[in-house]
C-alpha cells in the first residue's frame, strides 16, 4: 500500500507579509523564507523594510523592497505592483498590520477608534481588494486576535475591529473562492513590541496568561509560522473561511484552573 499527500510547505510561493518588519509579521515572513519562499516584507517605515529584506536575502529569497501604508489605497496599488513587477506575481499574502489604543469606552475617542479601523480592518479590506485583482489563485491570511474572543478591558477599538475581521475572513473566502482561500490565524498573547510592559513577567495580566495556558507563557512570535505556513500550502486545498485559534488553550479555559 501507498500513501501519498501534499507536503506543507510553501517552497517556490511569492509572499507578502504587511507589516512583516516586526512582531509576528516579521516571523512569518522569515519563517516564508526559510522554507522556501520568496518574500516581500513590507511596512511604513523604509528602514525596517531594508533591514528586513537583507535577512530574507540571507535566507535565500528574492524579495522587494517596498514600503506601504495601508491607510492609503494608492500606497497598496503601488506596493503590490512593485511586487508583480518584481516577483512576477502574489501566491500568499498575509496582513499583519497593527496598531492598539488602550482605551476604554468611558474615555476613548472618535479618533482612537477610527485610527485603530482605519489601519486593522479597513486597511485589510483594502489591501485584500487590492491583493485579488492581482491573484490568480492562492492564500490570503488576515492576522486576528482571541482579543475578540475574550473580553480584554482597555481595547474596545482594536478588539471590535479583529471581530470585523474574523466576519470579513469568511465572507471573502466565500466571494474570492474557489481559486483564492481566505483563512484567519488568530493568535494568543504573544511577545512583541507591542506587549512589552503589559503583559511582562509579574504584571496582572501576565499572571492570568500563565494561569490559563497550557504551557504557562506567553508566545513566541515564531511559534505562529507553523499555522500559516500550513494554511498558505497546497495542503490547505480544503480550507478556507476559518479562523485558526493559536493560543495555548487560552480561550479554552471558559472554567478557569485549579
Amino acid at each position: 500500500m501507498t500513501y501519498e499527500h501534499t507536503p506543507v510547505t510553501v517552497e517556490g510561493k511569492r509572499a507578502v507579509v504587511i507589516g512583516g518588519t516586526s512582531g509576528i509579521g516579521g516571523a512569518l515572513a522569515r519563517g516564508f523564507a526559510a522554507d522556501g519562499a520568496d518574500v516581500v516584507a513590507t511596512s511604513r517605515t523604509e528602514r525596517r523594510v531594508a533591514e528586513t529584506a537583507a535577512d530574507l536575502r540571507d535566507l535565500g529569497a528574492e524579495t522587494v523592497e517596498v514600503t506601504c501604508d495601508v491607510t492609503e489605497p494608492e500606497s497598496i496599488d503601488a506596493m503590490f505592483d512593485a511586487v508583480v513587477d518584481g516577483l512576477g506575481g502574489i501566491d500568499i499574502l498575509v496582513t499583519s498590520q497593527s496598531y492598539i489604543s488602550r482605551t476604554t469606552i468611558a474615555d476613548g475617542t472618535e479618533a482612537d477608534w477610527e485610527r485603530v479601523f482605519d489601519v486593522q480592518l479597513d486597511g485589510t479590506y483594502r489591501a485584500v481588494q487590492s491583493a485579488a485583482e492581482r491573484m490568480d489563485e492562492g492564500s490570503i491570511i488576515p492576522i486576528s486576535s482571541i482579543s475578540n474572543q475574550t473580553a480584554i478591558p482597555n481595547l474596545v477599538p482594536y478588539t471590535t475591529a479583529k471581530g470585523g475581521i474574523d466576519s470579513f475572513t469568511r465572507v471573502a473566502a466565500k466571494e474570492l473562492g474557489p481559486e483564492i482561500r481566505v483563512n484567519a490565524i488568530k493568535p494568543g498573547f504573544v511577545r512583541s513590541e507591542q506587549t512589552t510592559g503589559t503583559y511582562d513577567e509579574g504584571t496582572e495580566r501576565n499572571r492570568e496568561i500563565t494561569r490559563r495556558t497550557v504551557h504557562g507563557r506567553m508566545a513566541d512570535p515564531e511559534e505562529i509560522v507553523g499555522a500559516a505556513i500550513y494554511l498558505a500550502s497546497d495542503a490547505a486545498t480544503y480550507t478556507t473561511g476559518s479562523v485558526l485559534t493559536v493560543d495555548d488553550g487560552f480561550t479554552a479555559d471558559a472554567f478557569g484552573s485549579e
